[in-house]
């Protein structure tokens, strides 16, 4: 026994000698958060074990979500590609990147000159760095010369961005530091499920309550945000824009005009008090299915309050009339004269990790850096210097992401570089997309793995992870923040941004692209911004490495910009506006035959079109495959019992997911979250009506009818 417990003690004693642990620091590459956290790695003999843990930063607080904790475990996953893949008779053979980049090459000028400069198409992602969303709009400008590039951002913020551009003449997420929610004694939720899509900025919310706030949510669904409520709107879904006309309505009536406030700072109130005067609370109500006092209780607490805030998402965003709901709402704070001051503003929760800083500088089909626009002849002759071309050089807009799509279907363009999205899962009425997808004369997918819309494509290209590459993002604050790169590149990976100078080298343009770093490129975008309305050429690396610093901050001395329209708002002459727009119905409405409204969204496990989060063992075994929530009564009325496959139908094609039982949800509505593909893609089946201010599809809102798997065969 003695030389047993002599030999235990040895050979632990060797292993601990072998054993040793590493931490590197990182950021989580999911939701506009950005929460911090140490990577830590611990070797014992030939085992390694990872675990996440969080780093404080004023944004998260020190928090890390389900997602953050487990986010390395896509990052090291066996299904990463390591090489360049070309396809041939139908199979993936590896190739050399010099193979795969001449094959790009000769092929970006074949299409051109058989179907002209714009036949070929950038589609670009809202986690790319800020270095390689500027260096993929300049790619497309300078290298391609194509007016053709947006990215899957248009599916995320483009309903608040054209709107909060057109209201205060400015777009960032928030108008206020995320310090400001505890100050607030209304805070006013309107399709946003902060609890599973951004959860570590709930203790916000819980310290508002504390404090006294009053919570008002609005959502068709009782979510895990509508838990915490004081008030909670299960309003019909695509009627956010009339529920914001009611909530204008009361406060006109019952006397909440801050009247100096709109005298001095606001132009356009009385064709808006017009426009209300003739609106009826009853129509409201029915158009809307939530009770007249409902709302005139949530007027009058966000009217009563000293400060409040108002933060809107998807929800209300992805609609046909996201845009208008949008403004709506924005009249009910300019009205109120609530914003500009700590505890009381405007936000639209970002999505995408860097859902705020990719649309800044480029990848929008109508944008330049520093949120200048491509049609300006000043802004133009601004960005044509910086890049050293003439304006006559540089394209003119193109059209958004969906659009693009048609215009593949169509034919007329005919080649595509995607690069950090999968828009064969994300799109709406994917299915479609797919189709138009494999007309292509070439696709190129630069990706970590084999995404849905990689496995149709000619060549694709293995890039970096977020523990890889180092660059900056801007969260949901509008704080750019800067991710180191915590390790080394696995086999031949390259960075997104190595891969866009490669290319364009080979095309005779590498006199525009001469980086050799991520900072390099960065200090070129703070030239380009610089003046901008997103203008970051007071924010450098060397001043990230110790804060990260809200935008718009003009130069190294300027502390940042943590609360927006203090004294002036974005337009020349300083005042904000207000719009009358109607709330119109969408074209999908429910009939006979489609019956239930299907509405989309998140789930806390997963992200986006699922490609990192499904490779997640821990995620995935959380949440394995997609649900459908269905309010019981529902479910009985058409025969469908809990955990049972239900095939949901619409004017677009069907999917097959598993009943999940929600008493919580109204009882003519359907939810559905859309990480998946295969027969429970639900894009397959969503509405490609796109709002006609800002292009947003209308994810949340289409006709759809239900029944068990076990009725497949009858008509």
């Amino acid at each position: 026994m003695a030389m047993t417990n002599e030999l235990l003690r040895y050979f632990r004693a060797k292993e601990k000698e072998r054993a040793s642990e590493t931490a590197a620091a990182t950021q989580c590459p999911f939701c506009s958060v950005q929460c911090t956290l140490q990577l830590v790695e611990e070797r014992i003999v030939e085992r390694r074990r990872y675990k996440a843990v969080p780093t404080d930063n004023p944004t998260s607080n020190g928090r890390l979500c389900l997602k953050g904790m487990n986010a390395h475990q896509h990052a090291l996953h066996p299904e990463r590609l390591l090489f360049p893949l070309a396809k041939v008779d139908g199979r993936f053979v590896r190739v050399s990147w010099e193979e795969a980049l001449s094959l790009i090459v000769e092929r970006i000028i074949s299409i051109q000159k058989e179907d002209g400069v714009d036949a070929f198409a950038v589609y670009g992602g809202g986690s790319l760095t800020n270095e390689e969303a500027y260096l993929l709009g300049k790619f497309a400008r300078v290298a391609l010369k194509t007016r053709h590039i947006d990215y899957n951002g248009r599916f995320c913020m483009s309903a608040a961005a054209a709107a909060m551009n057109d209201a205060f003449g400015l777009d960032r997420g928030l108008t206020n530091p995320l310090s400001d929610i505890p100050l607030a004694q209304t805070i006013i939720l309107a399709g946003t499920n902060i609890a599973e899509c951004q959860p570590t900025l709930m203790p916000y919310f819980y310290e508002a309550k504390k404090n006294g706030a009053f919570i008002i949510v609005v959502d068709p669904r009782e979510t895990k945000t509508a838990a915490l409520a004081d008030l909670h709107l299960p309003l019909k879904p695509g009627t956010d824009a009339a529920l914001a006309v009611g909530i204008g309505k009361v406060l006109l009536d019952e006397g909440f005009i801050d009247e100096t406030f709109v005298r001095e700072r606001t132009v356009g109130f009385t064709e808006w008090k017009q426009h209300i005067e003739a609106v009826k609370m009853d129509e409201i109500a029915r158009v809307t299915d939530v009770p007249a006092e409902k709302i005139r209780l949530a007027a009058r607490k966000y009217g009563e309050a000293a400060d409040a805030i108002v933060l809107t998402a998807r929800g209300l965003e992805q609609q046909a009339d996201g845009y208008a709901a949008v403004r709506h709402w924005m009249n009910v704070v300019l009205a109120t004269g609530k914003i500009g001051r700590p505890g009381s503003g405007f936000g639209s929760i970002t999505g995408q990790g860097n859902g705020q800083g990719g649309r800044e500088h480029g990848q929008k089909a109508d944008q330049l850096p520093g949120y200048r626009s491509i049609e300006h002849p000043e802004h133009r002759r601004y960005i044509a210097n910086i890049w050293g071309i003439s304006p006559d050089e540089l394209p003119r807009k193109g059209v958004s992401a969906y659009e693009m799509m048609q215009k593949i279907g169509a034919g007329e363009i005919t080649g595509l570089l995607v690069m950090g999205s999968n828009p064969v899962v994300s799109s709406p009425n994917a299915a479609f997309v797919a189709k138009a997808m494999q007309k292509l004369k070439f696709l190129v997918v630069a990706d970590m793995f084999l995404s849905e819309t990689a496995e149709l494509a000619d060549l694709v290209l293995p890039v970096s992870s977020y523990l890889e590459d180092e660059g900056t993002v801007t969260n949901v604050e509008g704080r750019v923040c800067f991710r180191p790169a915590a390790r080394k590149r696995p086999g031949e990976v390259k960075h997104d941004w190595e891969i866009l100078c490669a290319i364009a080298h080979k095309l005779g343009k590498g006199r525009f692209f001469p980086f050799t770093s991520a900072e390099e490129i960065f200090n070129e975008l703070r030239l380009a911004s610089r003046g901008g309305k997103a203008d970051y050429y007071g924010v450098t690396y060397e001043r990230l490495r110790r804060e990260r610093v809200y935008w718009p901050c003009p130069d190294a001395h300027h502390p940042g910009t943590p609360r927006l329209f203090t004294e002036r708002f974005a337009h020349p002459d300083g005042k904000a506006r207000f719009a009358v727009l109607p709330f119109r119905p969408e074209k999908e409405e429910t009939d006979e035959w489609y019956p239930l409204y299907l509405t989309t969204g998140r789930v806390l496990a997963h992200y986006l079109s699922g490609t990192q989060t499904r490779r997640s063992p821990a995620l995935s075994a959380r949440q394995p495959e997609a649900v459908v929530e269905i309010h019981p009564r529902t479910a009985k009325r058409y025969g469908i019992g809990p955990g049972m496959l239900v095939r949901i139908e619409t004017r677009r094609g069907a999917a097959v997911v598993r009943s999940r039982y929600n008493d919580q949800i109204r009882e003519d509505t359907i939810f559905v979250p859309f990480h998946w593909s295969g027969l429970g893609q639900i894009n397959n089946v969503t509405s490609d009506e796109l709002d006609p201010h800002c292009r947003m599809p209308a994810f949340k809102r289409c006709a759809a009818r239900v029944r068990p798997v076990v009725d497949l065969g009858r008509n």
